[in-house]
């Protein structure tokens, strides 16, 4: 199933605090067979194939759409899929890095989000660029400045990035969408996930209590097929 001119129907509501206004992007269904769990390296996302959709646009609107939160409720998902890793159950907020939003914030904007209307969004041709080896291989340098970086508040795990931090990871969330399926398809049982990398790379970050080296390790739940 190709992602190219999908539509992605979504509730968009604006929230005030003092002088600040935010708008906050949410799927318009539910999403009922996906489940964030925090983990000792990270955090695990199993998702189906409806939620692999979601994921894949989510993606897509917050890496273009820099002053937008894009908001993932998935606690509220029911799922007990990833159960098995243990952790409290997290939401997931998208963020572009230039709108600088204090995730401490983050409780009281969920609180005051209001009337929000639906509206569409259609993602192009070509939505997820692919990148040579050479461009992947650039993220453990040093002087490597196009990360995403994560934080946990209020229940939700943030991934904050620039447009090509979310592009150079994005080629792994639309494969989760368009290849997964076929591929346990033909190999039931088999395990088809992807690794995201997040947070800060190098011998001094790892000693950092702001967005340390870990991982989004997200499965494609084939109990839900």
């Amino acid at each position: 199933m190709k992602l190219d001119g999908r539509k992605w129907r979504t509730l968009v509501g604006h929230a005030r605090l003092g002088g600040d206004r935010y708008r906050v992007v949410r799927p318009a269904r539910r999403l009922r067979h996906c489940s964030l769990h925090e983990g000792r390296l990270g955090a695990q996302l199993s998702i189906d194939k409806g939620a692999a959709k979601e994921l894949a646009a989510a993606w897509w609107l917050a890496s273009r759409s820099p002053r937008s939160l894009v908001h993932l409720p998935l606690r509220s998902s029911g799922a007990t899929c990833g159960e098995e890793y243990g952790g409290r159950r997290l939401d997931l907020v998208l963020l572009h890095h230039s709108l600088q939003f204090p995730v401490s914030r983050w409780k009281e904007v969920r609180s005051r989000l209001r009337s929000p209307l639906p509206r569409t969004v259609r993602l192009p041709p070509g939505a997820f660029p692919r990148f040579p080896a050479e461009a992947h291989h650039r993220k453990f340098h040093s002087d490597f400045t196009d990360r995403l970086l994560w934080s946990i508040a209020a229940d939700t795990l943030f991934l904050i990035g620039s447009r090509r931090a979310f592009d150079l990871e994005g080629d792994s969330v639309r494969a989760l969408a368009e290849e997964c399926p076929a591929h346990l398809a033909e190999v039931p049982g088999s395990h088809c996930c992807a690794e995201i990398d997040m947070g800060r790379r190098g011998t001094a970050a790892l000693h950092e209590r702001r967005s340390p080296p870990a991982t989004l390790h997200v499965e494609y739940c084939n109990r839900h097929c």
